[in-house]
């Protein structure tokens, strides 16, 4: 007699257990799917049709911090925006969170996806993911668009000197997650308003979605892996000093973010660079000024190809 309640109450259970295996509310339009590339199971979400434009996110984030550029960019492209390994639905594995491993994640889902190469947007740890993909597999990316983020190597980690506190912390072992475990939320929710301009261009329901991921089993390891590789992620960086980009890029970057770094740090390696700062915006560009940015990447993939590269006087300051 106690079966159907018994069943009923484990079915609650069970639903609220696996609440972070379902994608967040999808642009209209837009189909959450998988791939197997680069021997994990990698989730993305695609819509439009066009040439295709990879979006990568950054921490604490998952696709979902471009729900609101990708309808814009999706009426002239195949926008694909994915969860990066190990965040979001994608599969969390035990290592593989330098940057050089994750660019050839991203390399394989281009050709998943039937094509040769791809526009490819990164912002925050995604950007990073997008200049290593730049200089590693160069034939997979015809323009790129770094957003509020700094090349591997040139972060300043150290609060002693005017550097952010944060980089220390999420790279030690083991401590991170014992401070922030049953706190996901609230870190995550401290971190964005203190790195956001605007402070409420990330609303509730979007805090709610990136932190239910990240506090899944396994989640905010991921996230602070990502951390942890960037030392090796700049030893990389420092074995390719000789090669430069040559495909066009464009840096885009919050007054109240890196400001003008980004593209100083890009001219010394840049064959073809344009750049654009959002005066309105701190880090998070892509939810602060999501128009804005959708204008600034659109702009710069249809800029006259012929056109003499620019480095603009007006971020030379």
């Amino acid at each position: 007699m106690m079966k159907k309640p018994l069943i009923g109450l484990l079915l609650l259970v069970v639903s609220g257990f696996v609440a972070p295996g379902k994608a967040a509310d999808l642009p209209k339009g837009a189909d959450s799917q998988f791939a197997q590339v680069n021997g994990i199971r990698m989730h993305y979400v695609r819509m439009g049709e066009g040439p295709l434009l990879i979006l990568l996110h950054g921490w604490p984030q998952t696709w979902y911090e471009w729900h609101k550029v990708m309808p814009i960019l999706a009426s002239q492209f195949t926008v694909v925006a994915p969860d990066l390994r190990g965040l979001g639905l994608s599969e969390k594995t035990r290592s593989g969170y330098d940057k050089r491993t994750i660019a050839g994640d991203v390399a394989a889902l281009i050709q998943h996806l039937g094509e040769k190469s791809a526009l490819v947007v990164g912002h925050d740890m995604g950007g990073k993911v997008a200049y290593i993909l730049g200089l590693a597999f160069p034939e997979r990316v015809t323009k790129l668009v770094l957003v509020d983020c700094m090349p591997p190597g040139t972060e300043k980690m150290d609060p002693a000197k005017g550097g952010m506190w944060h980089y220390g912390f999420h790279m030690a072992a083991e401590f991170p997650e014992m401070l922030t475990k049953g706190r996901e939320r609230e870190y995550i929710s401290a971190q964005m308003t203190a790195w956001l301009h605007r402070k409420d261009a990330i609303p509730a329901d979007a805090v709610d979605e990136y932190a239910k991921h990240y506090a899944s089993p396994g989640g905010m390891t991921a996230g602070f892996n990502y951390y942890r590789a960037l030392l090796e992620d700049a030893k990389f960086v420092a074995t390719q000093a000789d090669r430069r980009f040559t495909m066009p890029i464009l840096t885009v970057a919050g007054k109240y973010g890196v400001s003008d770094k980004l593209y100083q740090a890009m001219a010394q390696r840049a064959d073809d660079l344009k750049g654009e700062i959002a005066e309105n915006s701190g880090h998070f560009v892509p939810e602060e000024e999501p128009v804005w940015l959708a204008e600034q990447i659109l702009n710069f993939v249809h800029a006259d190809k012929h056109a003499k590269p620019q480095k603009r006087a007006s971020l030379d300051r």
